[in-house]
């Protein structure tokens, strides 16, 4: 009986957007390097006993590491290759999205564009290009980058592993409110 294949390309994709190997998961979690091949190409249904480990490593809810916690499809986009799921119903103001972009066999030459709006970007997981005017950087996980989308711009993928990364959208230009500053609260 052969497993769903989009499970083991989930189980793949989270291993390669943490930078592991199968040799250093096959470590992490007691489970054979040739048993996480198998899963990971579909051709090997996951057992609990093969899942529970996996989940620990990743740091997930087994819903979501074998992706049975659909994002609801109302309003999400696909754009290059990229899914952009809705977070917030709202219809005015700003937006929030996640975007999932999967591992990709060939790279995509910038196309930068304009458009009203400002935007956030946080990357989540993997590495995103981002081309801003005459700039062009790449964003790792744990980066942000904050702009106004009347200048040309342009997002894709720095090399070709998978990227995930929350965006805000100001479709009026309205921008998001940071906080830099911290106080100290004492107890009584």
């Amino acid at each position: 009986m052969n497993a769903d294949p989009d499970v083991g390309a989930r189980l793949r994709s989270l291993r390669r957007a943490r930078q592991l190997t199968l040799a250093r998961l096959a470590g992490l979690t007691g489970i054979a390097e040739s048993t996480l091949s198998r899963l990971e190409n579909g051709r090997l249904q996951p057992t609990l006993a093969q899942l529970l480990p996996l989940a620990r490593v990743y740091d997930l809810g087994l819903d979501e590491l074998v992706g049975l916690h659909r994002p609801r499809t109302e309003g999400v986009i696909h754009r290059h290759g990229a899914t952009f799921v809705p977070l917030s119903n709202q219809r005015g103001g700003i937006r929030a999205y996640k975007m999932f972009s999967p591992a990709r066999e060939t790279l995509l030459e910038p196309d930068p564009r304009t458009h009203e709006g400002f935007a956030w970007v946080h990357v989540l997981t993997g590495r995103l290009r981002f081309v801003l005017g005459r700039g062009d950087l790449v964003l790792t996980a744990g980066e942000s980058v904050e702009y106004d989308t009347s200048l040309p711009h342009w997002m894709g993928h720095a090399d070709l592993d998978p990227i995930e990364a929350l965006l805000l959208f100001g479709p009026q230009g309205e921008r998001t409110r940071l906080r830099a500053r911290t106080r100290t609260l004492t107890r009584p």
